[in-house]
């Protein structure tokens, strides 16, 4: 698998090379045979570095013509994973540049309440932008197989494939090769899958790292003699297992059927303030909106018509229409809470995130997270952290400042016995407070 991840290593290195820089072993030893059969001519100049170049790559596309197409395991991941890796790596750049470039037209991103929406890769627990999260993500269980081929199998089946249907029949198909084989083990055509076949085709060799985990179950890639050919066809086969084997193929079938898609979790960035008189004051960067910088501009445009609009005598049927509709345009929500000193707690949040993710990041940004609060919206209304709404549901979209207020009976009994505490939030957020802008 080492060796796999060298050759990928190899093959980027040299499509990314550009003029003047080093080509493979491969091809400059055929350049060299070129050069030479050149130098024996008497009239003849020694080639340019241009056509060196040309000629390697002439070279190249006749053996990749002549290569018989047999495909491997690794010829998934080569055909399927680093092409892609590699394109959306290459466009990653001229995304973000460009999704910059759309932002500062809305807004002057100094001017934003927050400086975007980040994520944290699970596997490596990197910080990623919007446009970070799945080349790198991608690319964090590649390097997994070198570890554990089993569990990057499993996560690239059901992270690289989108359609959950499609995912749920191979899983079902394969269950059914290993259920085949532990109740016939000394079976060979239970042992036997031929690469050709339809339902193979269609329902399992479709699925990004459905050939991998076989891998890892111990099948191996074979030219097997088919009746009735003259060619040999292409059979995943796997050996005679003992008890011991059978009983990890069943463990590892499970392991499959219990996977998740990995999924970048969403920073919520905390950060505290000193107490401000802008604290109601919010200024979102684009990645908030559902929707694209044009769209963003012409929402501007019709800011003042919705004054009108809202100045009109409407029905409340009407204006709760209309603000649902306001709030679908958003992706995530940014909620700063004022504590009893006046400073603030700011945090991102997901927009259909329910009111019990709040509690919970508020409780663990406390120092004394076991004591009961209470969170109240503007307007005044008593938020309840068991109450299963969304904050779209509970109009804390796209931002809102909410008021936090210690349960006074608690308090009175702490208070009593000489054990309030002088701070309230932790220190390592009290280290970096700021001052909003």
């Amino acid at each position: 698998m080492r060796k796999f991840f060298e050759d990928i290593k190899k093959d980027i290195t040299f499509k990314s090379a550009g003029p003047g820089k080093k080509l493979t072993d491969d091809t400059s030893t055929k350049l060299e045979v070129v050069q030479s059969s050149s130098d024996s001519k008497k009239n003849r100049h020694a080639p340019s570095e241009g056509a060196q170049r040309a000629g390697a790559a002439a070279l190249a596309r006749i053996e990749q013509k002549q290569r018989p197409k047999v495909h491997t395991s690794q010829d998934v991941i080569r055909n399927q994973v680093k092409r892609e890796l590699e394109a959306e790596a290459a466009a990653q750049p001229e995304k973000e540049k460009a999704a910059a470039a759309e932002g500062s037209k809305v807004k002057d991103p100094a001017c934003f309440s927050v400086s975007g929406v980040y994520f944290t890769c699970p596997l490596t627990g990197a910080t990623l932008t919007k446009h970070q999260r799945e080349v790198h993500i991608k690319e964090a269980i590649l390097m997994r197989f070198e570890e554990d081929e089993v569990e990057a199998s499993v996560m690239m089946i059901h992270t690289f494939n989108k359609d959950r249907e499609k995912v749920t029949a191979a899983l079902d198909i394969i269950s059914k090769y290993v259920d085949n084989i532990c109740k016939n083990p000394t079976e060979e055509k239970y042992r036997k899958i031929k690469v050709s076949n339809k339902v193979f085709q269609e329902k399992v060799r479709s699925i990004e790292g459905s050939q991998e985990f076989l891998k890892a179950l111990g099948f191996m890639s074979v030219m097997l003699p088919v009746e009735g050919q003259e060619e040999e066809e292409e059979f995943l086969v796997l050996p005679e297992q003992n008890p011991d084997a059978l009983e990890l193929m069943k463990e590892r079938r499970d392991r499959l059927r219990r996977g998740e898609p990995v999924r970048a979790q969403l920073d919520r960035q905390p950060r505290a303030f000193r107490p401000s008189p802008n604290a109601h004051r919010f200024e979102l960067p684009p990645e908030f909106y559902n929707l694209t910088a044009e769209e963003l501009k012409r929402e501007q445009q019709l800011r003042s018509e919705l004054v009108e609009k809202n100045a009109m005598l409407r029905t409340k049927a009407m204006r709760e229409k209309e603000e649902q509709r306001q709030r679908k345009k958003y992706n995530y929500t940014l909620l700063r809470v004022r504590l009893p000193d006046d400073n603030l707690l700011q945090g991102t949040f997901y927009a259909w995130d329910q009111l019990s993710v709040l509690f919970e990041f508020v409780r663990e940004s406390l120092v004394d997270c076991w004591q009961p609060f209470k969170l109240i919206a503007p307007g005044g209304q008593t938020l309840q952290e068991s109450e299963k709404v969304s904050f779209v549901e509970s109009n804390l979209v796209p931002a809102a400042l909410l008021t936090f207020a210690w349960v006074a009976a608690v308090q009175d009994d702490i208070a009593a016995a000489g054990g309030k505490s002088p701070t309230i939030l932790k220190p390592e957020l009290l280290e970096n407070i700021q001052t909003l802008s």
